[in-house]
């Protein structure tokens, strides 16, 4: 699931997928801003098909705590 997650947000933020480890922070680390990280949600939305809400955004800090929320709608 990580690598996949990885290939979804390489391809959307345009950084090579080995800049996204595990506990990188995409707001800090990656630069990623508020209109970078809706976007993100939406495409891991369409990429897992599941609904995420906003409030999950926030949580949405780094690929381990994103791979958590998704798989917390399994």
């Amino acid at each position: 699931m990580k690598e996949r997650i990885r290939e979804v947000l390489s391809n959307l933020l345009k950084v090579k997928p080995e800049e996204l480890k595990d506990d990188v922070s995409l707001q800090d680390s990656i630069g990623v801003d508020s209109t970078e990280m809706v976007e993100t949600v939406i495409a891991l939305e369409k990429a897992f098909g599941k609904k995420l809400s906003t409030k999950e955004i926030t949580k949405f800090s780094s690929i381990s705590d994103i791979e958590k929320v998704i798989q917390s709608k399994a």
